[in-house]
């Protein structure tokens, strides 16, 4: 054994190699080993394989949602407001619209706290709920009426986020919003000065009070506002305001215009040049001269405005036609149905077809003409302002007529021309420009001339014109002989007019004992053509105060009885009177008597006038009474009239309140059962056309609403008839309901008895508030408004 051991060893060692036998003996062992660690291995480099591809995912998510969240931040945080409710309060996401969505009552709550007024929320789109137009209100300070001035716009649109949206009430965000401020006085009350007013060193900014919306058909596709105020005046409101266009594309609010209405009247759309979109008019309108300012959408390329309201002019001619330009000429004096008519004639020459902005041009002429041929087509009671109206429509020839018609004309139609501020001169001037022979136009043109500058000033004119024939220089120089009274020695004074109000009726015996002259004894004598007339006296002016039938305290002194009456009405020096008298078609027609005697019986004053013979109609109970007025008594006052669904816009509660006032007094009168009082909405559908007048009646600077209706309009109601209607059918008379800024009747003509009717509306000389003329079974009465008693008395 140990030889073999020996042997063995050196072949073991021998070049240091193992045996190969002894070496895959020796490696079997190890290798079961190797093969046991192996799958241990495996499963732990699996599990590390895997948890690292799942931290890998799970890092590349939390990175692409924080990317995500990241993007919203930045873009619209509102989307990711829901991290708030799990952030502490240092940590909050600061929202993208500046503030958290909030319901209507925090807006209000919010708005309460800065001693602001919230307004009545005005939808957007169909849906109130999801967008609105939230009115700002602040009080005005030192303040007695409409207190409330508009501040600010606010829009607001309600929340889609899922945490906002849960919820019970509506959530909103302030989408946008526009400051407001008041307009300068200075810009409302530019029209009413004359050119030659001082401008003011301190300028009044005037608030806005009310926010309406403009009625279905507006152009564009977003919601056009109208923002106005008003400024009280003795001849009635002066409506100024902006009109503000919300642009639902751009969420944005724009101020596209601002305006002013001497008359109180609103813009309105309106369809004028026919080309399928409606305009914007803007009626400034000042007695009986129109003044209407027109608008039209035109497109921009701006991206926060795309549209403007671009005001169509008559300073630059759409077309390079001598006609043409000489058309526009005329109607930019005023002389609107002249340039109309000859515009249409140029149209026609052309085959019916003008350029897009010469058709414009047309259609505001024609829209300014159909106003004065309105005021024209008119019976008016005073001669001066039916020639007024006639000159503004060019109607030269029916003015003259009118002129030469009567000395009392004469004056008072000189009166007229004396205050003219250009404005009938710019217009004669105009139309000689055109025509330089016509007779009438150069009739009048002299006449002005010869009324501001003298007639020598006049006559000189005309013997420089060249083609003028010597039977028109004669006809033009008698007119001018007029204006002095042609040497009449009955002369109109101005320091002292005899103001006097009553009613007439034919006389055929007078008793010269009865009556009171001057020279006494009485010699009444009429001359040819003339007859008698009664004027029973229902108020004048003594030249302190106004005086009204019953005369209590007129007491006549024992000697002189006669010198004293006529001083006293002031008809020594101005004997004449005007009566007026209303024929079957409702024409006036005017006479002009002299005053011959007065008389005073039991508290009753009368005159005595002579007067060529008038109409009669005192059978005719569809008349008013004849109507007997000094030149100087009243100036009469008419405010330019509205609809009920215009004045519902402005004053919704007050238009409720009368239509319930009416049917209660038509009630009241017999014409309409008794009964429950329909819907507002049915009266409104019935009586929403028809026209109202708005104007401050009480001194107290606030309109009073007057209605007038016709029975042809209550019969248009479809009511059965009554009993009183059966019972007079003679009398369809037009009646008056008068409703204070209180809404509160303050007037009525709805009686059964059908013994009163509001006349007219006249301001009396010597004073700046205005009374009701009214007409009573056998006169009429003035009626002011007292302050104490609160009522026309």
């Amino acid at each position: 054994m140990a030889k073999r051991s020996r042997k063995l060893t050196p072949k073991a060692s021998k070049g240091n190699q193992p045996h190969a036998g002894v070496i895959k003996r020796v490696a079997k062992k190890p290798q079961k080993k190797l093969k046991r660690g192996s799958w241990l291995s495996s499963m732990l480099a699996m599990s590390t394989t895997g948890c690292a591809y799942a931290i890998l995912l799970t890092s590349v998510s939390l990175i692409m949602a924080f990317a995500w969240i990241s993007v919203l931040f930045i873009f619209n945080p509102d989307q990711v407001s829901w991290l708030n409710k799990i952030l502490p309060a240092w940590a909050q996401i600061p929202l993208g619209k500046h503030e958290r969505p909030q319901t209507l009552k925090q807006i209000q709550l919010d708005l309460s706290k800065k001693n602001q007024i919230f307004g009545e929320t005005l939808p957007l789109n169909q849906d109130a709920e999801n967008s609105f137009l939230l009115p700002v209100f602040q009080q005005r300070a030192n303040c007695e009426s409409d207190c409330e001035e508009l501040v600010e716009l606010r829009v607001y649109e309600r929340s889609e986020e899922l945490e906002f949206k849960s919820q019970s009430e509506n959530y909103y965000y302030l989408a946008t919003q526009l400051p407001i401020t008041g307009l300068e006085e200075s810009f409302v009350i530019s029209l009413l000065l004359d050119g030659t007013s001082e401008p003011q060193d301190i300028n009044i900014s005037l608030p806005l009070t009310q926010v309406q919306p403009f009625e279905s058909g507006t152009p564009s596709s977003g919601v056009w506002f109208n923002l106005w105020g008003q400024r009280q005046q003795v001849t009635g409101a002066n409506a100024y305001g902006y009109v503000v266009y919300y642009n639902p594309e751009r969420t944005n609010l724009l101020q596209m215009l601002s305006w002013s209405s001497p008359n109180g009247q609103f813009p309105k759309w309106q369809q004028v040049t026919g080309d399928g979109t409606k305009e914007l008019v803007v009626d400034q309108t000042i007695g009986l001269e129109p003044h209407l300012q027109l608008y039209q959408v035109k497109p921009l390329k701006l991206f926060l405005k795309p549209i403007e309201l671009e005001a169509i002019t008559l300073k630059s001619p759409a077309l390079k036609d001598l006609a043409y330009q000489n058309a526009l000429s005329i109607a930019r004096s005023g002389l609107w149905t002249p340039a109309f008519e000859w515009l249409k004639f140029i149209k026609k020459q052309r085959k019916g077809v003008l350029p897009e902005a010469a058709q414009a041009q047309m259609d505001l002429i024609r829209l300014h003409s159909q106003l004065t041929k309105t005021q024209a087509d008119k019976n008016w009671a005073s001669p001066s302002q039916q020639v007024l109206a006639d000159l503004i429509d060019g109607r030269w020839g029916k003015a003259l007529q009118v002129f030469e018609a009567s000395p009392h004309n004469t004056q008072e139609i000189v009166t007229l021309l004396k205050a003219d501020e250009n404005r009938l001169w710019n217009r004669t001037v105009a139309a000689l420009r055109v025509n330089p022979n016509r007779l009438d136009v150069q009739a009048w043109f002299a006449l002005i001339l010869g009324v501001q500058r003298g007639e020598e000033h006049a006559n000189s004119w005309l013997k420089a014109q060249p083609k003028i024939t010597k039977d028109n220089l004669a006809y033009i120089q008698g007119l001018l002989a007029k204006l002095n009274g042609g040497g009449r020695k009955s002369q109109i004074s101005s320091t002292h007019p005899s103001q006097i109000v009553g009613s007439v009726q034919p006389i055929t015996q007078v008793i010269n004992s009865e009556w009171l002259q001057p020279n006494s004894p009485a010699d009444l004598k009429l001359r040819d053509n003339q007859v008698w007339y009664q004027v029973e006296v229902s108020a004048f002016n003594d030249g302190k105060r106004w005086l009204n039938s019953p005369f209590e305290n007129l007491n006549l002194p024992k000697t002189d009885a006669a010198k004293f009456l006529w001083k006293t009405l002031r008809i020594t020096s101005d004997p004449e009177i005007q009566i007026v008298v209303w024929l079957p078609n409702g024409e006036q027609q005017i006479s002009i008597a002299t005053i011959k005697a007065v008389q005073l019986q039991g508290k009753v004053l009368r005159l005595l006038a002579a007067s060529p013979k008038i109409s009669q109609n005192q059978n005719n109970l569809l008349q008013p009474k004849p109507l007997a007025l000094t030149n100087a008594a009243l100036e009469w006052v008419q405010p330019s009239p509205i609809t009920l669904q215009e004045l519902h816009q402005k004053n919704p509660q007050g238009v409720k309140v009368i239509l319930s006032s009416l049917w209660q007094s038509l009630q009241q009168s017999g014409e309409v059962p008794a009964g429950a009082i329909p819907s507002f909405e049915q009266m409104q559908e019935k009586l929403g056309d028809w026209p109202v007048q708005v104007i401050d009646l009480t001194n107290n600077a606030q309109p009073e609403i007057i209605l007038t209706i016709s029975v042809e309009e209550i019969a248009s109601l479809n009511l059965p008839k009554s009993r009183i209607q059966r019972e007079n059918t003679n009398k369809p008379r037009d009646r008056t309901i008068i409703l204070s800024d209180q809404n509160k009747v303050i007037y009525t003509d709805f009686t059964r008895n059908y013994l009163q009717k509001l006349s007219a509306i006249a301001k009396l000389s010597g004073g700046q508030s205005l009374a009701l003329l009214v007409e009573n079974a056998h006169n009429y009465s003035l009626r002011r408004w007292s302050e104490k008693n609160q009522r026309f008395e």
